[in-house]
């Protein structure tokens, strides 16, 4: 059991919330409530940051003391919304979301992971008809075990996990949010992910 908390409590930080519940973590919600995010960030071994990406970075340098040595597990997008709600841009383009927190939070453990899926593939990926794919990112070995072991409790198989290298890989897989708008255009809001064909 690991002590974890998320930030973000809506459709992403609520289903992961329950999932990891589930599996018997201990997992404490931070909601907008002042000091929330601080609370649960200070006694949690994992932070998960599900908050709105455009937002993300000033929220999580807000924590920079509670975060310190934590492993914190970036699962959101920052983008830009067009008038659809929908990605329109990349809000760090020639850089990612997940670089931007390493270099604000160098004694925190930045892995990025689950940010290319519509939100319920996170904790039901043998629901697809092809297996997908969940990438990580971040320049912690260590860290990144400890995600692979989470993903793990999530359902995702050993063979469905790929390790890109460094924090710097993430701007690849943060940039596949631009697919999403046109996916559901074209396909409707139905659960997808981005696989590797092998």
């Amino acid at each position: 059991m690991t002590t974890i908390a998320v930030l973000g409590n809506g459709r992403v930080g609520g289903n992961l919330t329950t999932a990891l519940t589930r599996a018997g973590h201990e997992v404490r919600v931070a909601d907008r409530a002042p000091g929330a995010a601080a609370d649960a960030a200070r006694t949690a071994r994992i932070v998960i940051n599900a908050t709105p990406g455009a937002g993300s970075l000033d929220r999580l340098v807000a924590l920079r003391e509670e975060l310190r040595d934590k492993i914190l597990v970036d699962v959101s997008n920052a983008t830009v919304d067009g008038p659809d709600g929908l990605p329109a841009h990349l809000l760090y383009p020639g850089s990612s979301l997940a670089e931007q927190l390493q270099e604000a939070l160098p004694e925190t453990r930045v892995v990025k992971t689950l940010n290319t899926m519509l939100f319920p593939v996170m904790t039901a990926p043998d629901t697809l008809t092809r297996a997908p794919d969940a990438f990580l990112s971040g320049d912690d070995p260590q860290a990144k075990q400890t995600v692979r072991e989470l993903l793990a409790d999530l359902g995702w198989r050993k063979e469905w996990i790929t390790d890109l290298g460094g924090i710097q890989t993430a701007r690849a897989t943060e940039a596949a949010i631009l697919f999403v708008p046109h996916v559901i255009r074209s396909s409707g809001f139905a659960p997808f992910a981005v696989s590797i064909a092998r």
